[in-house]
C-alpha cells in the first residue's frame, strides 16, 4: 500500500492541474490559484499554492485550510477516506492501492482546541457589545442561547498578516452530539454597535464541515440555514423549532442531519452558492428519509425582512411556508421539549 505522503507530494507536483480538475471556476493569479470556496464557486476567498508549499490553500472567509487531499475530498462529497484515495489515484493514473475504505481522518489543519479554549475564555452574552449589535438587528434576548459567548479583545490576523484585536461575538461550532468542534467569530466596534472594520469581520476556525452552530436539539424537525443573523432571526420568529447555522452555502450542503429527522426547513440565500446548497441539502435529506421545504424571504434574506418589514409580517411569511405538523399549536410542547 502506498503512502498518503506520496499521494499528496505527487499531488502537489500537479498542483494546477488538480485545481483545473477539481476547481474549474477559479484561475491563476501569479503562483495561486483562487476561487470562491472549497465547493468551486467564482470568488476570490480561497487561495490554493501553485508553486512552494505546493497544494497548501487557506480560505480567507472561513479561517479553513488544508492540502490536496482536502479538495479533492470536499468537491467529491466522499464518505470515506478510501473513497478520496481512489481518486486521487486515478487522477494520478495510478493502479488503486486497494486500500481499504475508512472513516474520514480529521483535516489536516483541525484547530479544535484553540477553538474549544477560545470560546471558554468569552464570557456570557447579556449586557455585553455583542449583545447590543444583535439587538440592533432585532435579534432580542440572544443572551438565553448557550452557544453564544462575548469576547472583549480577540486577535486575528488580515490576509497581509497583521494583526489587529477587536471586540467580538462567539459562537461555538458544534457537532451532532453537542461537541465543540470550531468557532465563528464576527468582529465588532463602537459606537454605535456594528461589524468591525475589516475586510472579513466573520471568520471561524476548526473542524466545519458537517457542523454548525446549534440553537436547541433537534429530533424530527430542523431549521438549517447559512449565516449566523438569518437563523438567529427564524429561531426569534420560530422558537418552537431547533435551528442550526452552517455559516457558508458550502458549509450548509455539507451539514450532517439526525437520523431522527422527519422534516428539514432550509433557509439558502437566494444566490448560485444558495442554490447549489439547496440542491446538496435537500437530496440528503430525501435519502435519509426527511422532506426537505425551502424557507424563502421576502427580501435578501430573513434578517433584513424582521428589520424593514417588522416581526409580525415576518413571522406571518414564516409560518405560511410550515407544514401543518409544525404549526404554532404545537410550540408550547415542542418548545418544552427542546428548552427553549
Amino acid at each position: 500500500m502506498r503512502s498518503i505522503a506520496f499521494i499528496r507530494d505527487q499531488l502537489a507536483e500537479r498542483a494546477l492541474a488538480v485545481c483545473q480538475t477539481y476547481l474549474p471556476n477559479g484561475r491563476r493569479s501569479g503562483q495561486y490559484w483562487v476561487v470562491g470556496d472549497l465547493a468551486g464557486s467564482k470568488g476570490r476567498s480561497l487561495y490554493v499554492r501553485l508553486t512552494g508549499r505546493a497544494g497548501k490553500w487557506t480560505d480567507s472567509a472561513t479561517g479553513e485550510h488544508g492540502d490536496l487531499i482536502d479538495i479533492i475530498r470536499h468537491t467529491g462529497n466522499h464518505h470515506s477516506f478510501g473513497e478520496t484515495i481512489a481518486e486521487a489515484e486515478r487522477f494520478l493514473s495510478l493502479p488503486p492501492s486497494h486500500q481499504q475504505p475508512t472513516a474520514l481522518s480529521p483535516a489536516s489543519s483541525d484547530r479544535t482546541g484553540t477553538a474549544r479554549r477560545l470560546f471558554q475564555s468569552g464570557q456570557p452574552l447579556g449586557g455585553t457589545l455583542a449583545d447590543a449589535y444583535l439587538t440592533s438587528r432585532g435579534l432580542v434576548d440572544c443572551h438565553r442561547y448557550d452557544a453564544l459567548r462575548f469576547h472583549k479583545k480577540c486577535f486575528g490576523r488580515t490576509a497581509d498578516g497583521n494583526r489587529f484585536a477587536y471586540p467580538a461575538l462567539l459562537a461555538a461550532i458544534t457537532d451532532l452530539d453537542g461537541n465543540i468542534t470550531g468557532l465563528h467569530r464576527t468582529w465588532l466596534s463602537a459606537p454605535p454597535p456594528s461589524k468591525a472594520p475589516l475586510d472579513e469581520p466573520r471568520r471561524s476556525l476548526g473542524r466545519m464541515i458537517g457542523n454548525g452552530v446549534r440553537f436547541g436539539s433537534a429530533h424530527d424537525v430542523l431549521i438549517a440555514g447559512e449565516g449566523l443573523e438569518t437563523v438567529l432571526t427564524l429561531t426569534a420568529l420560530l422558537p418552537w423549532i431547533p435551528a442550526v447555522a452552517a455559516l457558508t452555502a458550502t458549509h450548509l450542503g455539507l451539514l450532517e442531519l439526525p437520523d431522527t429527522l422527519k422534516r428539514l426547513y432550509i433557509a439558502s440565500d437566494n444566490d448560485d452558492a444558495g442554490q447549489m446548497a439547496w440542491r446538496a441539502l435537500s437530496a440528503k435529506a430525501i435519502q435519509r428519509g426527511a422532506a426537505p421545504t425551502a424557507l424563502i424571504p421576502q427580501l435578501k434574506d430573513w434578517n433584513d425582512d424582521l428589520r424593514l418589514l417588522g416581526f409580525a409580517h415576518t413571522q406571518s411569511l414564516a409560518l405560511s411556508q410550515l407544514c401543518p405538523e409544525d404549526a404554532p399549536a404545537l410550540a408550547s410542547s415542542a418548545c418544552s421539549q427542546n428548552g427553549l
